[in-house]
């Protein structure tokens, strides 16, 4: 099953994809992928929607994040073996986690706009972990029950401002356009082991990413018990899990993006996004 949103930025509209590949509009049924509406209980139902009595949306329409009403948007770093080994850098002993601003999220075919006088915009494929109800210090065997699903995501930094500017990584996560999500998100009950997805991300063609979450150092489950000790998290929080090794700061040389290349990536059972990078623009936001 295949949940996404479509339409204009911040006036998308919750769909679903049917068993041709295409979207039906859901705008009938529910108000958004958002809040209550993703919780495993309202989830639970959808197996029994016939998706062909709903309205069918033009194949050009723009597909937009796959949820809305996310509260929280949290960073989990260097959680793969073949990444800490890449980067020369030790096992954590505890989750690392930043925050990205909600103004960074974007659907999974929008443009990743690089910021002004950046040099360092470095890719990560992830997997995003969507919460579905109000999570605060759960045992890690209690977290399947919090997972709304799952989705695709691309965890955009730049280096220099994440690592040279002082302070919170954060500030080299929160660009406008640095949170890709989708393009839709796969309900928990369709996705059974989510520490059995490859991974993959390419740029200009040329595969840089190629990894199963089998290889992260804290698992989904451990993830969404760790943070909900230090925070509440509400439906629509997302969790971007970590990256496999190929990421541009790990090469030698470091290689980072440049306007006019081409991001591609995707997930098992997750779809696939495709990104061209452009100059900074003023907000048209």
């Amino acid at each position: 099953m295949q949940l996404l949103r479509f339409g204009h930025a911040g006036a998308e509209k919750p769909g679903m994809i049917d068993a041709s590949g295409q979207i039906r509009d859901l705008s009938g049924y529910i108000p958004d992928w958002a809040g209550d509406f993703l919780s495993p209980n309202a989830l639970a139902g959808l197996p029994t929607i016939d998706p062909a009595i709903f309205p069918l949306v033009p194949s050009d329409t723009r597909i937009g994040p796959c949820i809305g009403g996310s509260r929280k948007y949290i960073c989990v770093g260097l959680n793969y073996h073949g990444n800490a080994a890449a980067l020369k850098q030790p096992l954590p002993v505890e989750p690392a986690i930043a925050m990205k601003a909600l103004s960074a999220i974007c659907g999974p075919h929008d443009d990743i706009e690089l910021p002004r006088d950046a040099s360092s915009t470095d890719w990560e494929v992830e997997l995003g972990v969507i919460i579905g109800h109000k999570t605060k210090y759960i045992e890690e065997a209690e977290a399947r029950v919090h997972i709304a699903g799952y989705c695709l995501l691309n965890d955009i930094a730049d280096r220099e401002l994440q690592s040279k500017r002082g302070g919170d990584s954060s500030k080299g996560r929160g660009h406008d356009s640095f949170g890709p999500i989708g393009p839709y998100f796969v309900p928990a009950s369709a996705l059974i082991d989510p520490q059995d997805i490859k991974l993959w991300l390419e740029v200009d063609g040329q595969r840089v990413q190629d990894c199963s979450t089998a290889d992260m150092i804290f698992g989904v489950d451990y993830l969404v018990a760790y943070i909900s000790q230090f925070m509440t998290l509400l439906p629509g929080d997302i969790i971007a899990t970590g990256t496999p090794a190929g990421i541009g700061v790990g090469m030698t040389p470091p290689r980072f993006l440049t306007p006019g290349q081409r991001v591609r990536l995707g997930g098992d059972g997750l779809g696939e996004q495709a990104h061209e990078v452009v100059t900074h623009r003023s907000s048209e936001r």
